[in-house]
């Protein structure tokens, strides 16, 4: 929301030699960020208001070029040299007179140009540095301003302008006259609300009959008709000048007032060109089929749950968003149906999102208006017309009213000092209250606060608190720390989480932390089966993005999709990974809404905790391109299935948990080159190869490999142990056997672990061969083993014996041979 001192100032009386820096610290005590401070370009020596009095058209030159004689305020006319065509005898223009310099540094002099004297210049928006059209000079109207009066005031080349942002709770705040109120009470000085105005006693029948068939969403809808409004009629300076302050492009003389009243009282609306009508006006639903091309000229499908402004031809508007082509204010616009209403906020945000659609209206109707004031901005409007488009109002207005009454809310007086830990007397939080607007019924410390119509945000004991203590200062809290209990430092499960991501980096892997956000559409590129309990979602009720609406129930497409965009950006040897909750299974009830004046007791608590979907912690890598690079020393090793199972026994080894591989099967993985990871029976994670189909919908090379494992599925160690550390010498032996296929490598892993005893210290599988000699349908497996005891040297015989009790539980397990 911008704000120009200037206008502000109509409303507020600001202290005298208030400065720029004060303000801006005022601000910031109400709680409204200055996101910027914009300054008018500086602009010396004379620049005054002129008068057209003759215009010669200088002919022999190559582009059109006039002479005019312009009335300053001096004796004599001043001889000025244009080739703007944009203006006309009698109207008022800004002339920069010899010994001025515009923005740029623009020195103007008399000088001699066309064959005859410049005796200065007819300036345009841009030359002054207050926009950025140089099509034409500026005219400010015929009448309002006396030649040679001084124009940097009404120009505003003194005038500051605030850009502030505005939270989406207090809507009130995004017109001058809600912070105009704001600014008051926080200067304690007076305001004048522009919106205290008495609106004319119309007389006649409403010019117009009004329906609205959803009172829920739309509980004050009124209307003005006006007829003779000049459609050639220009925009005032004055208010041209405010709307380019505000950010708002200036479009007609009926549309600027619209925009104009808006900013000032808050109170977005629309004008309608009358002879485009047909029929009487309804606020309804869409229906089905329904489309309506907005002023956009976007043509725009309709659900039903859109909220309209229709006549007899159909669809006319999106109720708060932004008003239909078919009845658009034109160049020949005379007959204007002015429509003001109050719009419940969840509705039109849910329309603005669903047609990507936002304007300056949405963003007032999403925070809340002041449904007092539809009537009243009507009658702004209507006069401002009156006064600079000849138009006269038609009839009575429309005026549909059926609001509730405002909820009145019980306060204790002492609350907001023992929230914020500050004495607020009674009397100071009666006073404040009623500042911002509010009804307060005080009996003792027992208040009765019926808040303003401008303020739907209001609704708790908690609110109100928040606004005694942001009205008094937040700075007036005092910055105390609250001691930090002894003994408690991070969890088991949070020290493991630490471990397992120090673990993944130092293996190569970059951590990529992504939104907690999935569609269905990724997981039908996935692979993903529909009976599938990943396919369970938790949709949230306002998405950051309708293609991502719902809870990620794994990590993959999250990772996988940082790796298309690290692909896309011209990495080809790309590990990365990532740790944080998912949520499988979909809810498991319904919370209760708990109040804001009090504790919930434990039965709320439980409730509330009963609700929470499961949120198990994983942890997941994807990788592709070269796990080793190339170089002298050899030609590199792509990625393959192997490293993303490598990858799983790091988390296990970080965790203090061995793992068991054997091969699975699970979307999105390769049947043939997936496994499954288990502790003890229980699979706790699959790692391996992606399917071919699913590297090509997501338009990721081969082979990409990928895991992804539940951390939390992995038992807690105790207290860590370390191992015991012999100081006499291990005995070294390797063995390669064959071992049929049907046999998965950990079955014999176990079988020669428990076979060596407890003279075995390490196993190692080195070596995977197959090929002649081996038979088909086997393999031959190489492993290196290390044996040793801790309080002897081991002899020849005791590490053979251990050696062939190894190979012999292998073959009675696995039927594996030594390879000869």
């Amino acid at each position: 929301m911008k704000v120009p001192v200037s206008w502000l100032s109509e409303m507020v009386d600001l202290p005298a030699g208030i400065t720029v820096e004060e303000l801006d610290a005022a601000f910031i005590r109400l709680g409204l960020e200055v996101d910027d401070v914009l300054r008018p370009p500086v602009t010396t020596g004379p620049l005054v208001v002129g008068r057209v009095l003759e215009i010669e058209e200088l002919t022999g030159f190559k582009k059109p070029i006039r002479y005019c004689q312009v009335d300053v305020g001096e004796d004599a006319p001043r001889g000025i040299v244009c080739g703007a065509r944009n203006f006309a005898v009698g109207d008022l223009v800004v002339a920069a007179l010899p010994g001025a310099v515009l923005p740029g540094d623009f020195a103007i002099a008399a000088r001699t140009t066309y064959d005859h004297v410049s005796d200065g210049m007819i300036c345009s928006v841009r030359e002054l540095g207050i926009g950025e059209d140089h099509a034409g000079i500026l005219v400010l109207g015929q009448d309002g301003y006396t030649p040679g009066t001084p124009a940097a005031g009404l120009l505003g080349l003194d005038d500051v302008v605030f850009d502030l942002e505005v939270t989406p709770d207090r809507g009130y705040a995004m017109s001058l006259r809600g912070i105009a109120r704001d600014l008051a009470a926080a200067l304690a000085v007076d305001w004048r609300d522009p919106a205290a105005l008495t609106p004319p006693a119309w007389s006649g029948e409403p010019a117009w009959q009004v329906t609205v068939a959803d009172p829920d969403r739309c509980d004050r809808f009124s209307m003005v008709a006006l007829e003779g409004l000049d459609p050639a009629a220009p925009s005032p300076w004055a208010i041209r000048r405010r709307l380019a302050q505000s950010g708002v492009r200036s479009i007609s003389l009926a549309v600027d007032v619209t925009n104009y009243v808006m900013l000032e009282l808050g109170q977005p609306m629309h004008a309608f060109d009358r002879d485009r009508l047909s029929g009487p006006i309804e606020v309804r639903l869409a229906r089905a089929g329904e489309r309506l091309t907005t002023l956009d000229g976007v043509d725009r499908a309709l659900t039903d749950d859109d909220l309209l402004i229709a006549d007899g031809s159909g669809p006319i508007g999106l109720a708060g968003v932004m008003g239909g082509a078919s009845t658009e204010i034109g160049d020949g616009t005379t007959n204007v149906l002015l429509e003001a209403a109050h719009w419940a906020p969840t509705g039109v945000s849910r329309g603005v999102r669903r047609h990507k659609l936002p304007s300056e209206a949405a963003k007032r109707f999403e925070r809340g208006t002041d449904p007092e004031v539809t009537v009243v901005a009507l009658a702004r409007a209507a006069a401002l017309l009156a006064e600079h488009g000849g138009a006269r109002v038609v009839g009575a207005p429309v005026d549909l009213d059926v609001r509730s009454p405002r909820p009145v809310i019980a306060l204790d007086a002492a609350l907001p000092g023992r929230i914020a830990g500050v004495d607020y007397p009674a009397s100071q939080v009666v006073d404040v209250l009623r500042g911002i607007g509010a009804s307060v019924d005080a009996d003792g410390e027992r208040l009765q606060v019926t808040p303003p119509s401008w303020r739907g945000d209001l609704t708790d004991p908690a609110d109100l608190v928040e606004e005694v203590v942001r009205s008094v200062g937040l700075d007036e809290i005092p910055s105390v720390l609250p001691s930090a209990p002894a003994g408690r430092g991070l969890t088991d499960r949070q020290r493991r989480r630490r471990s397992v991501g120090r673990a993944l980096a130092d293996a190569g892997y970059v951590e990529a932390p992504s939104y907690p956000f999935l569609g269905t559409a990724v997981l039908d590129d996935l692979g993903i089966p529909a009976d599938d309990e990943r396919r369970t979602l938790i949709t949230l009720r306002n998405p950051l993005s309708e293609e991502a609406p719902a809870l990620r129930t794994t990590l993959l497409p999250g990772l996988l999709g940082s790796l298309a965009r690290n692909l896309a950006r011209g990495q080809r040897d790309v590990a990365l990974f990532e740790h944080g909750a998912v949520f499988p299974g979909g809810l498991t009830g319904t919370a209760p809404v708990p109040g804001v004046d009090r504790r919930p007791d434990d039965e709320t608590l439980a409730a509330l905790l009963g609700a929470v979907p499961v949120q198990p912690w994983h942890v997941g890598v994807v990788l592709t391109g070269q796990r080793e690079p190339r170089g002298w020393w050899g030609p590199g090793r792509p990625a393959g299935w192997a490293d993303a199972v490598q990858a799983a026994r790091v988390v296990a080894e970080a965790a203090g948990v061995e793992l068991t591989v054997r091969a699975g099967e699970l979307a999105p993985w390769h049947p043939g080159r997936c496994a499954e990871l288990l502790v003890g029976e229980t699979v706790v994670g699959h790692a391996g190869e992606l399917h071919p189909r699913v590297c090509a919908a997501l338009e990721l090379p081969a082979r990409t490999c990928a895991m992804e494992l539940d951390l939390d599925a992995l038992p807690l160690g105790g207290v860590p142990v370390g191992p015991v550390i012999s100081t006499f010498p291990p005995v070294h032996m390797d063995a390669a056997l064959v071992v049929a296929d049907e046999h998965p490598e950990a079955l014999v892993r176990d079988a020669l672990a428990t076979g060596a005893g407890e003279l075995l210290e390490d196993l190692r599988l080195f070596d995977v061969y197959t090929g002649t000699p081996i038979p088909a349908g086997s393999r031959s497996l190489a492993y290196a083993f290390t044996f040793r005891a801790a309080d002897r040297t081991l002899t020849t015989e005791e590490a053979r014996a251990a050696f062939e009790a190894a190979v012999a539980s292998a073959a009675s397990a696995t039927g594996a041979a030594l390879r000869a």
